[in-house]
């Protein structure tokens, strides 16, 4: 029975039963049951896992130099399972001291599997809200990398940061505007419309793009603005009509 096939109540007493379980491997140097919940079939399983060593890391800081050997340790697991997981895991903790799981994060980035690497833009994502410089600091050291698919990565993962903050991501999106990879390429003007539609935001955007050079990637963008403001249009701060006449009137493509 998967995990939200469980009544409310059987639920939570599996989410205390898994940390409990947790943190007895971690007492015992141990990794047996850890590895089964990092290793299940259920995606909210995982989850559960992941979040509860999350809250085990600063609720008993004795035990971190553990959590991090017991990452280190499952990274190399040959179920891409698990070493999703592991960086999920990183996540939650990169949320506060991003530079303890890293390391982590340079190898997640280059995982032979897709979805270690998912788990990557997701957690960049999540951690770059909340924990933003050291996380975009390091997210600019790969963003000219010679693999087209860790530019994509590190494109999409600041996504999230950039729809409250896009003037803390606009300046790393600029590096990437000569880019000749079309997925690449694909990403970063997706990005500049996803972080175009809430408050205050696509004044920075239209600001900002006056600064970039590659005229024709900017004329794809401000078609993708247009499209996301009607996409969008329950959750826009403005009509596509008024995103449209805002960028005619404050931008001309010479």
């Amino acid at each position: 029975m998967g995990f939200y096939e469980l009544p409310k109540d059987e639920r939570a007493t599996l989410v205390a039963k898994i940390k409990d379980d947790i943190l007895k491997d971690l007492a015992n140097s141990t990794h047996l049951k850890t590895l089964q919940y990092f290793s299940d079939e259920d995606t909210y399983i995982r989850k559960s896992v992941y979040l509860a060593i999350g809250k085990i890391f600063f609720e008993q800081t004795g035990l971190q130099n553990k959590i991090i050997q017991l990452l280190d340790t499952l990274f190399k697991d040959e179920d891409f399972k698990v070493r999703q997981t592991v960086i999920n895991t990183a996540g939650e903790i990169g949320k506060k001291q991003f530079e303890t799981v890293q390391f982590l994060f340079d190898k997640g980035l280059f995982d032979n599997h897709h979805s270690p690497r998912n788990a990557v833009i997701g957690s960049i994502k999540k951690m770059g809200e909340i924990n933003p410089t050291p996380v975009l600091n390091w997210a600019k050291t790969y963003l000219c990398h010679q693999d087209k698919e860790i530019r994509r990565e590190i494109c999409h993962g600041l996504e999230l940061r950039g729809r409250k903050h896009p003037e803390d991501i606009l300046p790393l999106l600029q590096e990437l505007q000569h880019d000749k990879t079309k997925r690449v390429r694909d990403t970063l003007v997706h990005v500049i419309g996803q972080i175009s539609y809430k408050k205050n935001c696509l004044q920075k955007v239209i600001s900002h793009l006056k600064t970039w050079e590659n005229k024709a990637l900017i004329a794809d963008a401000l078609e993708e603005i247009i499209d996301v403001h009607h996409r969008y249009r329950d959750f826009a701060v403005m009509t596509q009509d008024q995103a449209r006449q805002y960028i005619e009137n404050n931008y001309s493509i010479e």
